[in-house]
C-alpha cells in the first residue's frame, strides 16, 4: 500500500490512486456536466478505500470507418479515468449501429447491415488507440448480449420506462410536433444502451453533451436492475474549423485523426484565434493553469496569437501522428508560411522535356485542380504562384521544360507543387 499522502496502489491497475481532489480536478477538466459530482466523489473515495478501480463506460456506434478530432473528445476523458488508475470499458455498439441512434436526428435513419459495422469497428480500434493504452482498455461489443435477449427479455426492459418519458427527449418531440414518422424500434435505442450499462456494471457513463438523455436513461435502468445508478458526465461539442458549427465530415470543417500530418497542422492553423482556447482545453493534456498562462500571455502581448496556434497544432499532430511528425509540421508550416520558404517536402509532378506549357494545363494535368476553368479561376484570383519568379501571373504564363529544372508553384494558401522536368 502506499502512503496515504501519495495515493493508494491499485495492484489491478499498477497505479497509484491519487488523492480525491485531485483525480476530481483532472477528471473534470473541460467537462460540461456531471450528474451529480457528489456521486462522483463518492464513488471516487469508496475506490481509493478499497482499492477496487471504477468502471469508466464509453459507447460507441460505429456508423461510419473514420474519427475526426471532435470524436476524440469524449475518448480523451476515457484516458482521463485510465489515467487515475480506473478502467476505460470501450464499447463497440456493433448491436445497437444496427438499430441507429436517433439522437439529433428529424427522421428515421436507414439501419446498418453487421458487415458494414463490422468494417467499421475494426478502423475505430485502430484509431482509438492512439488515445488509449490498449493494454489497460477493457473492449466489449454488446452483440455480446443483445444479440441473446429473448423476445421476453425485451418485453420486460421495455416495462420499465414510460412512453411520456420517452416523448420529452427533445428529438422525439420535435418529430411528434411536426408530424414527422417516428419508428417503434427508435424508442428502443435508449433502452438497449441503457441495459449495456446493466450488463457492464457500470460506474460513470461518458458522453457528449448530445447523449444525455441515453447516459440518464442508463441511471434508471440501472435502479431497475437493482443496480448503483451510474455517474454521467457529458462532454462539450467540439467546434470544427469554420468557429460557428459542430465539428464534422459532411460540412467539412473537421480534422481527421488519420490525415498526412502537414495537412493535420495546416487544418490546426484555419481556427480563429478565439477558438484555439477550446482546443487547449478539450484535445491536449494541458492543465488548466497553463492554458490560462498562454491565454494571459497573449492578451497582454507577449506571447503572438499564431505562436500559440502553433503550439496547439504541433501537440495535436504529435498525439496522433508522433512528436517527430509534429515538429517537422511545425518547421515547414515556419518555413512556408510565415518566413515564406519554398517547403522541404511537396506533391512532386514529373514532365519530359519539351515545348513550354501553361501553368493552367500543368495544374490540371497533375491532378492539382479539377479542371482548366478552376486553374484560370485561381490564376485571376491571385491564387497561383511561381516561387522564385517576380514576373505578374496570368492565365497565358507558361513555364519552360528544360531537362533538369525544377519549379515549385503555391497553389492556395497551403497547397504546393514541385514540377520535375525529365
Amino acid at each position: 500500500m502506499a502512503d496515504l499522502q501519495t495515493g493508494f496502489f491499485n495492484p489491478m491497475t499498477n497505479l497509484t490512486y491519487k488523492p480525491i481532489e485531485e483525480q476530481l480536478a483532472y477528471l473534470k477538466k473541460g467537462a460540461h456536466e456531471i450528474i451529480r459530482e457528489e456521486d462522483l466523489r463518492a464513488k471516487l473515495e469508496k475506490s481509493r478505500k478499497t482499492g477496487k478501480p471504477l468502471r469508466a463506460k464509453l459507447g460507441v456506434d460505429p456508423t461510419a470507418p473514420d474519427i475526426h478530432l471532435g470524436h476524440t473528445v469524449v475518448i480523451r476523458k476515457l484516458k482521463h479515468f485510465q489515467d487515475m488508475g480506473h478502467i476505460a470499458v470501450f464499447l463497440i455498439g456493433d448491436f445497437t449501429a444496427m438499430v441507429g441512434d436517433p439522437t439529433g436526428q428529424s427522421e428515421t435513419r436507414p439501419p446498418l447491415s453487421r458487415e458494414q459495422v463490422r468494417a467499421n469497428a475494426k478502423t475505430y480500434l485502430q484509431q482509438v488507440f492512439k488515445i488509449l493504452d490498449p493494454a489497460k482498455t477493457e473492449i466489449r461489443y454488446n452483440s455480446e448480449w443483445l444479440d441473446k435477449l429473448t423476445s421476453y427479455d425485451i418485453i420486460k426492459l421495455a416495462a420499465k420506462y414510460r412512453v411520456a418519458r420517452m416523448l420529452e427527449r427533445e428529438d422525439f418531440h420535435n418529430r411528434l410536433v411536426n408530424q414527422q414518422a417516428i419508428s417503434v424500434h427508435e424508442f428502443l435505442y435508449p433502452l438497449l444502451v441503457a441495459y449495456d450499462s446493466v450488463v457492464l456494471e457500470a460506474d460513470v457513463e461518458l458522453g457528449a453533451t448530445e447523449q444525455k438523455f441515453n447516459l440518464l436513461m442508463g441511471r434508471e435502468i440501472q435502479r431497475e436492475y437493482g443496480q448503483e445508478s451510474q455517474v454521467c458526465m457529458t462532454m462539450p461539442i467540439l467546434v470544427g474549423l469554420d468557429g460557428s458549427r459542430k465539428m464534422s465530415k459532411s460540412l467539412g470543417n473537421y480534422v481527421g485523426i488519420t490525415e498526412p500530418a502537414q495537412e493535420m497542422f495546416g487544418k490546426m492553423m484555419s481556427i480563429p484565434d478565439e477558438l484555439m482556447w477550446s482546443y487547449y482545453e478539450l484535445v491536449t493534456d494541458r492543465t488548466e493553469k497553463e492554458i490560462a498562462q498562454l491565454k494571459n500571455g497573449v492578451a497582454a502581448g507577449k506571447l503572438h496569437p499564431m505562436d500559440a496556434k502553433m503550439k496547439l497544432a504541433e501537440e495535436v499532430v504529435s498525439v496522433f501522428q508522433g512528436v517527430e511528425a509534429g515538429r517537422k509540421a511545425a518547421e515547414n508550416f515556419q518555413r512556408v508560411f510565415r518566413d515564406r520558404q519554398a517547403p522541404t517536402e511537396a506533391p512532386e509532378f514529373k514532365i519530359p522535356a519539351g515545348e513550354p506549357r501553361r501553368i493552367s494545363a500543368l495544374l490540371v494535368d497533375s491532378g492539382t485542380v479539377p479542371s482548366r476553368s478552376e486553374a484560370e479561376r485561381l490564376i485571376k484570383q491571385g491564387g497561383i504562384e511561381l516561387i522564385g519568379d517576380a514576373l505578374a501571373m496570368n492565365v497565358q504564363r507558361s513555364i519552360a521544360l528544360i531537362k533538369g529544372e525544377t519549379h515549385l508553384l503555391r497553389v492556395g494558401k497551403k497547397k504546393f507543387l514541385r514540377i520535375i522536368v525529365e
